[in-house]
């Protein structure tokens, strides 16, 4: 029999409303248990909890009922908003463990039995989790888009059109002795099969915009020893992250702070300052790491000292990713070196000048850098986005197979390969073969959801 489950599904500490949310077969003969009133589905009814053990009041408070399958989970499902005190909390959770049939639900059961119940396919549990842990409105309209149904609605789409292809070729497998002309039945599936592989090219060639918008921007300051990284990520940051020295090599290893610009998210990467003629094998691997997160990172904050020539290191990671900034407006102006420079000039298009120690210039690079952040994110609004790697890699497999089936010389081979790309495209919506994925999904979730 299926356990009844129940768990606080608002968050932990005091407050002035806690919300815990019971579901499954039982959930109702619970709540009989602990109050005599009638609960129409839907409706908020204000009623008395009382323990069955000793006939105490629990708390006065409101109480919905939700018949299946109008519920989050699709099965009988009540939601006791009660006050907030850790005691009502305690008391109410107590007594529920002594029902009949009732446990604790585990991390992201309630959404993972929303789902196998049909109230919501795999990309619309993500985008639960998504949502939950959405911290700009960027990341809130993504989450938003993806849990009302845009991206499943896309690769279901493309699902029912291979399988409408899928059904051509089994028709001349099945009906062989029929003679039905192969170049008919190739007219039928390759336009569909071309149409599809492009959709899903322009789908994956997004340039990971909605990977970066659910995990961040990552941006890294780059610059020498004492160029003022550590300052400028302090101030942008506004509060102290790092340590601010005038000794050569204070950071050593790298800082991250996360950050809302203009409703997007964003991490700022302070980084150990770039120098080749340090013998202190920790600078060294602080530099090692410096070099590689400017490598992986989305854009590139390379940071001068203004008072000096911009030195080699910092130059060597120039290009279109990149904004040159000049620290220490306050005590020289200008870019030292690039205005003599062509070779710098043609790639260099972001530069500008600051001072960390009067804030000069910083909103300039802040609305620089929103800028230049938007632009990834451009037309990520116009259609559904990728938003994890297991959807890419899955898409990647699905396209595989239908590029075979194009290419396929006998029926049998393309009806196997167009039934492997609906697969494939079935394992990210959870239409098909996904035991093995849902531990994964829904290990991350919180208590009481």
């Amino acid at each position: 029999m299926v356990d009844t489950i129940y768990a606080l599904a608002s968050a932990q500490g005091r407050a002035g409303i806690a919300i815990v949310r019971v579901s499954g077969p039982q959930a109702f003969e619970s709540l009989s248990q602990l109050s005599s009133d009638n609960f129409p589905s839907r409706q908020a009814v204000l009623t008395q909890l009382i323990s069955p053990a000793d006939g105490s009041l629990i708390d006065e408070c409101i109480v919905i009922a939700f018949h299946p399958p109008r519920s989050y989970t699709g099965e009988k499902t009540v939601e006791y908003n009660i006050h907030g005190g850790k005691a009502v909390r305690d008391s109410l959770l107590n007594a529920l463990s002594k029902m009949d049939g009732h446990r604790l639900a585990e991390p992201g059961e309630f959404t993972r039995r929303a789902f196998e119940n049909g109230n919501l396919d795999l990309t619309q549990a993500e985008a639960v989790a998504d949502l939950i842990h959405a911290e700009t409105e960027a990341q809130k309209q993504l989450a938003l888009s993806q849990m009302r149904g845009d991206l499943s609605n896309l690769y279901h789409s493309w699902a029912d059109q291979l399988v409408r292809a899928l059904a051509y070729a089994e028709a001349q497998i099945d009906f062989s002795e029929e003679d039905l002309p192969e170049d008919e039945v190739k007219a039928q599936i390759h336009p569909v099969l071309k149409s599809v592989l492009k959709e899903m090219d322009d789908h994956l060639n997004d340039g990971n915009r909605g990977e970066i918008l659910r995990e961040g921007v990552k941006i890294a300051i780059i610059g020498a020893p004492n160029a003022g990284k550590s300052s400028l990520i302090n101030v942008l940051a506004k509060r102290d992250v790092a340590i601010v020295s005038e000794t050569a090599g204070t950071t050593r290893d790298v800082l991250e702070v996360h950050l809302d610009l203009n409703g997007y998210p964003v991490t700022l990467y302070d980084t150990a300052g770039l120098r080749g003629d340090t013998a202190d094998v920790i600078e060294q691997e602080g530099i090692k790491r410096a070099q590689s997160k400017a490598k992986e990172a989305a854009l590139k904050i390379l940071l001068f000292d203004g008072t000096k020539e911009m030195d080699q290191e910092t130059l060597s990671f120039v290009d279109d990713r990149s904004i040159v900034v000049a620290n220490k407006m306050d005590i020289q102006s200008s870019l030292r070196g690039v205005e003599n420079d062509e070779a710098i000039q043609s790639v260099v298009h972001n530069k500008l000048s600051i001072s960390c120690h009067t804030g000069e210039g910083l909103n300039g690079l802040i609305d620089l850098v929103s800028r230049e952040t938007s632009k990834i994110f451009d037309d990520i609004q116009s259609s559904p986005s990728l938003t994890r790697c297991r959807h890419r890699e899955a898409l990647l497999l699905s396209k595989e197979h239908i590029d075979r089936a194009l290419k396929g010389a006998s029926p049998d081979l393309i009806a196997e390969d167009i039934r492997l790309g609906v697969r494939a495209i079935g394992k990210i919506t959870g239409r098909i073969d996904v035991e093995d994925l849902l531990d994964i999904i829904f290990r991350d979730f919180c208590i009481g959801k």
